[in-house]
C-alpha cells in the first residue's frame, strides 16, 4: 500500500517511529498508526478496493466488518476515525447496555458538526432491542456506525441494522503476513531471531490471529534466556508447553488427522470418527475448517445412497454458525456419527472426475439441434429444437429413445450407482429407463463402457 495514497494519519508519528511504552502489551505497541502499517486485508485495502477507494473519495460510511479474532476489527475502525478527523467512540457489546448507547449519542451531539465515528465491538452481543437503538441516529448522520463480530452477521445482526450498513469480510492473516508481523515484534522487543523452523511453527500456532503472535513473542521474549543468539523450537515449546506440542496445526500431524477423520467416517467406523474430531477441536482447530470437511464427505463418500446426508452436515455448519464453541461442537460430532453410519457411495464423486477429465482432454461438441433453444423465428427455420420431445407428454414422463449427450458419445455412461442405500433403487430405475431405450430402438442408456469411440467411458 503505497504512502501517497494513505498519508499520515493527522496525529501519527512520523514514518519509523511509534510511540510506545513498554508497559504496555506488545500488540498495542505494535498497532498501526496509519493504514500503510496494516499487514493484510488487501482485498479492502488494497488500489482500488472498497476501503481504499472511501478514504479516496473522503467518503465514510457505516459498516460491519466481520472476521475471526485478532485480523483488525478495532484498528480498522480507528484508523478510519483518526483519516476523517472523526471523534471515535467505542463500546463494548460484552459489557455495555442501552445507557452506553445513549451517552455515545450526547457526546456525538456534543461535537457536531464535528463527524463521530461509534465503534461497537462485539455488536452481535447486543440484543435486537439495543441494537434498534441505533438506528434513529445511523439514519439521520448524528454518527458514522461501525460494528465488529466474529459470528456471521446474517444471523447475530437484526436486518434493519444490516440494511443500513456495508459488511466487509476480514480475513485470516496469512503466513506471509504473520511472518511480517513476526519480524515486527522480533524488532520492536529486540529479541533474537526465530529460527525458520520456530517462525513455521510460531505462525501456525497463531492461526491467522496477530494479536496471538504477538502476545506469544512477548512471552516467549522473556524465557530467553541471556546470551541466545536464535530462537529455536527446544525454547519454544518450554514457551508455550502443551498448546503447542498437542497439536501442530502447520505440519505432518494436522494433515494426518484430518486424514484419520475422513478415513474413519468412509470406513464407517463412528468410534473413530468421533475420536479423531475432538482431537481436532482440542488441539485448536477451526471448527469452521472441520465443518467444512464433513459437508466433503458427505458428498464425495455418501452421495446419493443417502442425500440425507449432505442436510445433515451443512445443518450441523449452520449450527456452529449460530452456537459456536462448545455448544455447536456437539452438532459436528452428530454428523460424523451420521456420516460414519451412513451406507457409502462415491458414484458422484467417480462420475464427475471422469466428466472433468473428458471434458478436459475432449473437442468442444456442439449442442445436438434437438436440444438447443429457439426463441426467434429464424432459429425455428433453421431446426433449432427440432425433434425435441417434451418429457412430460410421453408416457411416464419419459422420453424413450431420445437422446442427451453431444454426437459421438451417445450411449456413454459415467454415473453408475452402487448397490447401497438409496442408489439401489436408483440403479433399478436406471435399468428399467435402459431397457425401455433399447426397445425403442437406440442405446442411449445402454452399456458402452470400454468402446474406443467413447471418450471417458
Amino acid at each position: 500500500m503505497s504512502d501517497s495514497l494513505f498519508p499520515d494519519l493527522p496525529g501519527a508519528a512520523p514514518a519509523g517511529a511509534r510511540p510506545s511504552s513498554h508497559a504496555q502489551p506488545l500488540p498495542e505497541r505494535l498497532r498501526p498508526r496509519r493504514l500503510a502499517e496494516v499487514i493484510g486485508q488487501q482485498h479492502l485495502l488494497g488500489p482500488g478496493m472498497p476501503l481504499a477507494t472511501a478514504f479516496e473519495a473522503r467518503k465514510l460510511h457505516s459498516m460491519i466488518l466481520w472476521g475471526p479474532p485478532g485480523v483488525g476489527k478495532t484498528t480498522l475502525a480507528r484508523l478510519m476515525a483518526e483519516g476523517f478527523d472523526a471523534q471515535f467512540i467505542q463500546i463494548s457489546a460484552v459489557l455495555g447496555g442501552v445507557k452506553d448507547i445513549r451517552e455515545a449519542v450526547e457526546r456525538a451531539q456534543a461535537v457536531l458538526p464535528r463527524r463521530t465515528v461509534l465503534f461497537v465491538d462485539e455488536v452481535h452481543r447486543f440484543n435486537k432491542a439495543q441494537q434498534d437503538a441505533f438506528l434513529p441516529h445511523v439514519e439521520s448522520g448524528l454518527f458514522t456506525f461501525i460494528g465488529a463480530t466474529t459470528e456471521n452477521p446474517s444471523f447475530e445482526v437484526n436486518s434493519a441494522l444490516l440494511s443500513r450498513a456495508t459488511v466487509h469480510v476480514l480475513k485470516s492473516l496469512d503466513e506471509r503476513d504473520l511472518k511480517a508481523l513476526l519480524a515486527r515484534g522480533q524488532q520492536e522487543l529486540g529479541c533474537p531471531p526465530f529460527s525458520e523452523a520456530a517462525a513455521t511453527r510460531m505462525v501456525a500456532y497463531a492461526d491467522g490471529d496477530a494479536r496471538r503472535l504477538l502476545n506469544t513473542v512477548e512471552a516467549i521474549a522473556q524465557l530467553t534466556p541471556g546470551g541466545t543468539t536464535v530462537i529455536d523450537e527446544p525454547l519454544l515449546e518450554k514457551a508455550l508447553g502443551e498448546q503447542l506440542r498437542r497439536y501442530d496445526k502447520g505440519g505432518d500431524q494436522f494433515y494426518d488427522v484430518i486424514s484419520a477423520l475422513h478415513k474413519s467416517v468412509r470406513g464407517s467406523d463412528p468410534d473413530g470418527a468421533l475420536y479423531w474430531l475432538v482431537r481436532m477441536l482440542d488441539g485448536g482447530v477451526d471448527a469452521r475448517y472441520i465443518s467444512r470437511r464433513l459437508v466433503r464427505m458427505a458428498s464425495e463418500d455418501i452421495g446419493n445412497a443417502d442425500p440425507r446426508a449432505l442436510r445433515v452436515a451443512l445443518d450441523a455448519a449452520e449450527c456452529y454458525e449460530r452456537l459456536g464453541t462448545p455448544e455447536g461442537e456437539l452438532a459436528l460430532a452428530q454428523a460424523a456419527v451420521y456420516l460414519a453410519v451412513a451406507p457409502k457411495s462415491n458414484a458422484v464423486y467417480m462420475a464427475y472426475n471422469a466428466v472433468r477429465a473428458l471434458i478436459k482432454q475432449d473437442q468442444s461438441r456442439p449442442v445436438p439441434m434437438h436440444l438447443r433453444n429457439a426463441p426467434t423465428k429464424l432459429m425455428k427455420q433453421l431446426g433449432y429444437g427440432e425433434e425435441y420431445r417434451y418429457a412430460h407428454d410421453e408416457p411416464g414422463a419419459f422420453a424413450a429413445g431420445a437422446t442427451y449427450l453431444p454426437e459421438g458419445l451417445v450411449g456413454t455412461r459415467f454415473y453408475e450407482p452402487v448397490p447401497r442405500g438409496l442408489e439401489i433403487r436408483i440403479g433399478d430405475k436406471l435399468t428399467e429407463l435402459r431397457r425401455l431405450n433399447e426397445e425403442a430402438g437406440t442405446g442411449t442408456m445402454g452399456d458402452t463402457r470400454g468402446s474406443p469411440d467413447k471418450p471417458g467411458s
